[in-house]
């Protein structure tokens, strides 16, 4: 278990794609939100009730089935929709991600809370932020809670989010990275969706002088190293 700040913060890598499932609860109310949930639910409802938390919500990064389950090149993996039922919490998503996600894990409309870029939920005395963050998924978001920042599959430790799969957008990445991100103080901590580096985490400053795809000051820049002429 790991403390920032008098938050509760569980990193647990789970499936065979290296995900992070992210539990982030409030020490004192003892309530948790689950990130990304998927792979190996008894896992992540095993860790809450061990370390005394209940759930409270479900939040999606995006809607790709190694975050929200569903079938994945013909594997079935167990997310979102089965915790939801048993939990009977909802997911918070991105407008933009609606349609995906009702396709992906087939959840309707009443399992869902929508929210926009901005928006803000409370999960005990804990104040958690969406930001949209397009360009891997149109719908894309992470959260930053005080100075920690879930980067889901827009931001990795190095790198960031394929942009080449349907619905990603290289010039929304772009934005995303170097107008959006690159804006948040040095020292928030960020937490990425995969454990592809060494490192569990980084900073938005070190991500800043050493990430190539958060050093542009351009988008032609940015679309010529990424293999793409202006579109």
């Amino acid at each position: 278990m790991e403390k920032q700040n008098n938050i509760y913060l569980r990193q647990l890598q789970i499936g065979p794609m290296a995900n992070y499932v992210y539990l982030i609860g409030d020490p004192i109310t003892r309530k948790a939100v689950a990130v990304d949930p998927a792979w190996d639910l008894a896992r992540v409802v095993h860790t809450l009730e061990t370390d005394g938390y209940e759930l409270d919500k479900v939040l999606l990064t995006h809607y790709h089935p190694d975050h929200l389950g569903g079938e994945l090149m013909g594997q079935k993996i167990e997310g979102a929709a089965q915790l939801l039922a048993s939990a009977k919490v909802k997911l918070y998503v991105n407008r933009a991600e609606v349609p995906w996600v009702k396709r992906v894990a087939g959840l309707s409309d009443s399992d869902l809370v929508v929210v926009d870029s901005g928006d803000e939920t409370q999960v005990g005395n804990l104040r958690i932020k969406f930001i949209h963050t397009p360009g891997h998924t149109p719908g894309s978001q992470c959260f930053l809670i005080d100075n920690l920042l879930i980067s889901g599959d827009t931001l990795f430790i190095g790198s960031c989010g394929r942009i080449d799969l349907p619905g990603s957008d290289p010039e929304q990445m772009y934005y995303s990275l170097n107008h959006k991100l690159r804006n948040l103080s040095d020292d928030t901590i960020v937490y990425p969706g995969h454990a592809y580096a060494p490192e569990p985490s980084s900073t938005i400053g070190r991500e800043k002088r050493h990430n190539p795809y958060m050093r542009f000051d351009s988008l032609d820049e940015f679309l010529r190293a990424m293999g793409y002429g202006r579109r």
